[in-house]
């Protein structure tokens, strides 16, 4: 550990004694003015510069003090009713601007949501006389295709159902709507100008959203899939196959960005999954992978199958699937409604399976014993069989993708530079925004050239390994060939688990020991290999791993330092949580699970940095890092942290979402880091266990007095009197719940401590989901590694600059786009873009430079790892009989994780 004394002037922190409670202070409320995103305080200079390419276009606003008129939409039907089938609303909408668009709405057009707002530039009629009033106006739309009930309360008036008496005088092809408009607001086009010149306000936010509404609306009209601002075409080129019954789409992602060079429009390549269109047979088969449709899950295909829509032969309408029949088609009853001899109606009990036979001549032969599709309402359902449906194309598939899927999906998304650039170019030409009448008339124009920008790339830090040795990255990436590890531990007692791979043993134990002795690291031979009998592996994961830990602790008299598990499938395998949780949990054991293809020297090697960084070693380190020499970090005690939140999968509202926050230790060092986990409300993105008083009594349990106190031990009795938060996976409206709860938090946890403890923050928003890319000039190469940004394309007022730290071999580089809200510290421009970029080659666990700051991605480690501990289909039944381990949060009890045995806590298990 190192030594290295810092006068502070501030009392340490006082050391940890069981039983007793230190602190007692409790602070106030703060009544401090709510914080908001710093400014620029100034631009870097350093490193070469180098010309780009960016897929943005520079937008031409008005000068002008034009407004936008906001109405709010009410659709109903011609009985009252409101209209409550999605997408149904802009073919509402285009019905009313075609009806009374050269009358009433004098040649007006407006923008609409597709839901409950609408837009237009000034006021829809006259001069203001919709203020404060209201437009009704009716229409009838022909042919339409929903999910309500025909004419006898049957898909296009001839399906079986239960029938709606009421609806009978209504022609089954045409429907009455009325449409209600009121005027809701104005906002001025003006508030975009004001933001670019740095006076940013609500207004802007609003303005900027009717240009992406006007944006959405060009797309529907020519009929792509909307999801959000990403348009997907109904194109057979866009689409790839990545199994089960789902395909993956292209399609290309459009909005309108504040920077420093004006409003500009970024658009990108955009990828989604769609359910496979085609036969709903065909679909369940491949979506459930069996043999045969007599194989399908039908209680699986339920959920799978709901609200998805459907076309129905034989006459080709469309529905929205509300569930299956609890019988099969051949048992399934409805009462049809006839005309008896005397002309009147009277019901009649037939199953579903006769009355296609007898009133419709359709012999069902590959469904009769398979349920209906329901299309209509609980209490009136209308039935189909399923043979006779198909899935209509363009439907998003949002359920959770198999680990083969979404490998597949990413493969097939990935995209050279050159080929990004050339599918951009032609989306933007196909998408003609320069005819939209709404933008025309706005005054806006949208520039056909993607943006020329500046951009510097900084010089690769250089790295301290064994031996005293300085080691040069050459293009984001380096090798431990004839070099050894920094800071080597001694791998003594360890075994290895075999859990059914097949792998040659002998070699794999002869080649880690010499590849370990090749990079410093003594290992010695295991001290047992276990083997999984062929009988445990019938029983569940749980048992297998219990049964097998049983084995080792039976033959070790001691528990080892490490145990090399081998899994027979890398990317899936039930083995790997249960297995982490006993040994981090039960027995205090570091794991390390590898499922190799083959063995040889670089994947023995990344094997052996996992194992080092784990087992307290270290793999390198920063030159300047070693030399003590980091501006504003080695000089003052500095505490790095890095957060994230993982949540469970699409559509799992009862899955606990996993907050995790890694913060460094040894300092001076900025390379080691330990984790602090704890579970919070399902898809909470504010993490709300970092400062947790106890009710009553004096202790703090949350996760920052856990991580100052690991520093204060960790770094010779030092307090942090600088503290840098890495915050990720939050969105631009989320920065203020981060900057005003979350850095709150860790005030509060600070001065719960000691009273007067109030160390510098500087925090930092890292984002990789956004949709800005750079390209090099006239090169199918991607940018190199090191690219800095902080003009033209960042903000025109708050502190950010994208980042590319690694070196894109595969696909597009994607940057990192980092945002600067709050530094007390005083940060120069170019010493923070240095540490952001040096924290990218500090990952311990592979010999390139990573795209996020490193203890970001230790956080999103350390929450999937913990997240594991637990099997989350369980997760429900799990929550309802723990007693005492569970937060209530509203209605959703979330269970808490078990603490970590007290020799691993603060390992870098996760590594």
């Amino acid at each position: 550990m190192a030594s290295h004394k810092h006068e502070s002037g501030l009392p340490p922190l006082p050391p940890l004694v069981p039983g007793v409670t230190p602190i007692v202070v409790l602070p106030e409320e703060s009544s401090a003015p709510k914080r908001v995103p710093m400014p620029r305080r100034g631009l870097g200079t350093r490193g070469q510069n180098i010309r780009l390419l960016t897929n943005h276009l520079q937008v031409r606003m008005p000068n002008s003090d034009n407004f936008f008129y906001q109405y709010s939409v009410k659709i109903s039907y011609e009985d009252g009713h409101p209209v409550e089938v999605k997408g149904i609303g802009r073919k509402v909408l285009d019905k009313v601007l075609e009806t009374y668009g050269g009358s009433e709405l004098h040649g007006k057009q407006f923008a609409y949501d597709g839901e409950k707002t609408l837009f237009s530039l000034g006021p829809l009629v006259g001069n203001s006389e919709l203020q404060g009033k209201q437009f009704e106006c009716t229409v009838v739309l022909e042919d339409q295709r929903s999910n309500r009930s025909g004419g006898d309360g049957s898909p296009s008036g001839g399906s079986p159902g239960h029938g709606d008496k009421k609806r009978l005088k209504r022609p089954a092809r045409s429907k009455i709507y009325k449409v209600n408009l009121s005027y809701a607001a104005m906002i001025p086009l003006k508030a975009i100008t004001d933001a670019l010149r740095g006076q940013e306000t609500e207004q802007f936010q609003d303005a900027v959203r009717v240009l992406d509404i006007i944006l959405r609306q060009n797309a529907a009209r020519t009929g792509c899939l909307l999801v959000r601002q990403c348009f997907f075409r109904d194109h057979l080129r866009n689409f790839v196959d990545i199994g089960g019954g789902v395909l993956g789409c292209r399609g290309f992602h459009s909005s309108f960005r504040a920077t420093q060079g004006g409003l500009s429009l970024n658009m990108d390549v955009s990828t989604t999954t769609i359910v496979q269109p085609g036969p709903l047979l065909n679909f369940l088969v491949a979506n459930q992978n069996v043999r045969h449709p007599q194989y399908i899950d039908w209680t699986k295909a339920k959920r799978t199958l709901r609200n998805l829509r459907i076309s129905a032969q034989p006459t080709n309408m469309e529905y929205k699937i509300t569930g299956l029949s609890d019988k099969s088609c051949r048992h399934q009853t409805f009462e049809l409604r006839q005309k008896n001899s005397q002309g009147e109606y009277e019901g009649v009990e037939i199953t579903v399976y006769d009355y296609f036979l007898k009133h419709r001549n359709i012999d069902l032969r590959d469904s009769a014993d398979f349920p209906c599709v329901n299309v209509g309402k609980p209490k009136r359902p209308v039935y189909i069989p399923v043979e006779l449906c198909s899935l209509v194309s363009l439907q998003r598939y949002t359920k959770a993708l198999s680990g083969s899927q979404r490998t597949s999906l990413v493969e097939n998304s990935r995209q050279k530079p050159r080929d990004r650039m050339a599918a951009l170019t032609e989306a933007l030409n196909t998408s003609n925004y320069g005819s939209d009448p709404l933008l025309r008339s706005s005054g806006i124009a949208i520039n056909n050239q993607f943006l020329g920008i500046e951009g510097r790339v900084l010089t690769a830090p250089k790295l301290r390994v064994g031996n005293g040795e300085d080691l040069i990255p050459q293009r984001g990436r380096w090798n431990f060939n004839k070099k050894t590890l920094l800071d080597a531990i001694k791998l003594e007692r360890w075994a290895i688990l075999n859990f059914s791979a097949r792998v040659d043993m002998d070699s794999l134990k002869r080649d880690l020991v010499k590849c370990g002795q090749n990079k410093g690291m003594r290992v010695n031979y295991p001290l047992g290999v276990f083997f999984e009998s062929s009988q445990d592996r019938s029983y569940p994961a749980e048992k297998r791993v219990d049964m097998m830990l049983e084995n080792v602790q039976s033959e070790l008299r001691e528990p080892p330092q490490l145990l090399l598990c081998i899994l027979s499938d890398r990317k899936n395998s039930d083995i790997y949580g249960p297995l982490k949780k006993k040994c981090l949990v039960d027995l205090g054991v570091v794991t390390q699970c590898i499922a190799p293809k083959r063995l040889n020297d670089q994947y023995l090697t990344n094997v052996l940095l996992k194992i080092n960084a784990k087992l307290d070693g270290l793999n390198s380190k920063l030159a300047v890092e070693a030399a003590e020499s980091i501006p504003l970090v080695s000089g003052v005690p500095t505490l790095i942290i890095g957060m994230d939140v993982s949540h469970g999968s699409p559509g799992r509202a009862d899955i606990p979402s996993i907050a995790a926050v890694v913060s460094s230790r040894r300092w001076p060092s900025i390379s080691c880091y330990r984790a602090a986990v704890r579970t919070q409300s399902p898809k909470l993105e504010i993490i709300d266990g970092l400062f947790k008083p106890v009710a009553g009594t004096n202790k703090d349990e949350g996760m920052v007095r856990e991580l100052l106190y690991d520093f204060h031990d960790s770094s010779s009795g030092a307090k942090p009197e600088h503290i840098i938060i890495f915050r990720d996976g939050v969105s631009e409206s989320q920065f203020s719940q981060v900057l005003n709860k979350e850095l709150d938090k860790f005030k509060e946890a600070c001065k719960y401590l000691q009273e007067d403890y109030c160390p510098k923050f500087t925090l930092i928003v890292a984002q990789k989901n956004h949709h800005t890319r750079f390209f090099l000039h006239n090169s199918p190469d991607n940018v190199p590694p090191g690219t800095v940004i902080d003009n033209t394309i960042c903000h025109p007022r708050n502190n950010d600059f994208f980042m590319c730290a690694q070196a894109g071999m595969i696909g597009t580089s994607r940057p990192t786009h980092y945002h600067v809200l709050h530094d007390e510290i005083g940060f120069a421009a170019d010493d923070l873009q240095e540490l952001v970029h040096s924290l990218s080659y500090v990952y311990q666990r592979s010999t390139t430079a990573i795209s996020v700051v490193s203890p970001i991605y230790y956080a999103h480690l350390a929450a999937a790892q913990v997240g594991q501990f637990i099997k989350l289909d369980e997760f429900s039944e799990t929550s309802s009989s723990q007693g005492g381990d569970i937060t209530t949060a509203g209605n959703i009890q979330v269970p808490q994780l078990p603490p970590l045995k007290a020799n691993v806590r603060n390992s870098m298990f996760f590594c």
